[in-house]
């Protein structure tokens, strides 16, 4: 399997699929870069390079100890760009993984990246503060944590229902659905997923909002349990500059899926050829 080792030694895998320009998939927690199977075959079969990582932690990517937090996750998605030779690539970063596309813009100033793309992510903050009193209630990812420590697989069973919307009238998500995004999230260290509530919860991304300086195109449901567009996607669109939001009606977090073919056409044309 392809991997690229980082500057500590962390061996990242990833998919290389197709030619053209390059797309950077980064999933979000608690999945790995087969969360993006609809949208990555669709972007190689029309002419794009798409490129999709496991997370440090997650997948078939190593499992230190350290390293989760989105410093590190930014140098490990430089590491994969140059070991790559990705240039004028477009970065889609879902949930959490649109804070590493964030803080790549500021720590690596945009390094060869000529589109940017944020998918029901975390940014500009998730936690309320006394600077962000429209935040989440803190007490929320505590409990998170407290339940991944006591029944990991139980509390993300819960989980994956309102991260795609499940319920007894919906009926866009199969059982096999959540029992693949289970197996997923399973396969990630313990230590991992418990560090990155922690990452994606607590990081103050508003600081690299200034750094997004290319056509930055903002995707969010309006449904969204997990990450409130509220306080996500609709405060970060006034803080990019060049970007548009695009608000999906009764879309739920897991919107990859339950909106694959109006995710898919939005990011071809936006991308372009």
């Amino acid at each position: 399997m392809p991997y690229v080792k980082t500057q500590d030694g962390t061996d990242i895998f990833y998919n290389d699929w197709g030619n053209g320009k390059p797309v950077v998939l980064i999933h979000g927690w608690p999945l790995n870069a087969d969360m993006w199977e609809y949208q990555a075959m669709a972007l190689a079969l029309r002419g794009h390079r798409v490129v999709s990582y496991d997370r440090r932690g997650f997948g078939r990517s190593s499992q230190p100890w350290e390293g989760y937090d989105y410093n590190t996750f930014a140098d490990d998605l430089k590491a994969v760009m140059d070991h790559l030779k990705l240039t004028d690539a477009t970065l889609v970063g879902f949930s959490m993984g649109g804070g590493e596309v964030a803080r790549y813009m500021s720590r690596h100033s945009g390094a060869n990246v000529a589109k940017a793309v944020l998918v029901s992510a975390v940014t500009p903050i998730m936690l309320r503060s006394a600077s962000n009193p429209d935040g989440a209630d803190p007490a929320l990812f505590d409990d998170m944590v407290a339940q991944l420590k006591v029944d990991r697989p139980h509390f993300l069973a819960g989980f994956g229902k309102a991260f795609f919307g499940a319920g007894p009238l919906n009926f866009t998500v199969t059982t096999e659905i959540l029992n693949w995004s289970q197996s997923l999230a399973m396969s990630a260290s313990p230590k991992a997923t418990v560090d990155c509530v922690r990452a994606f919860s607590e990081t103050d991304f508003r600081a690299d909002m200034e750094a997004f300086r290319v056509p930055t195109l903002i995707i969010h449901g309006d449904a969204d349990a997990t990450v409130p567009i509220d306080i996500s996607a609709r405060v970060t669109a006034k803080m990019i500059k060049n970007s548009a939001l695009s608000e999906y009606a009764d879309a739920p977090h897991g919107l990859f899926f339950t909106h694959k073919e109006q995710l898919t056409h939005d990011l071809l044309l936006f991308i372009g050829t």
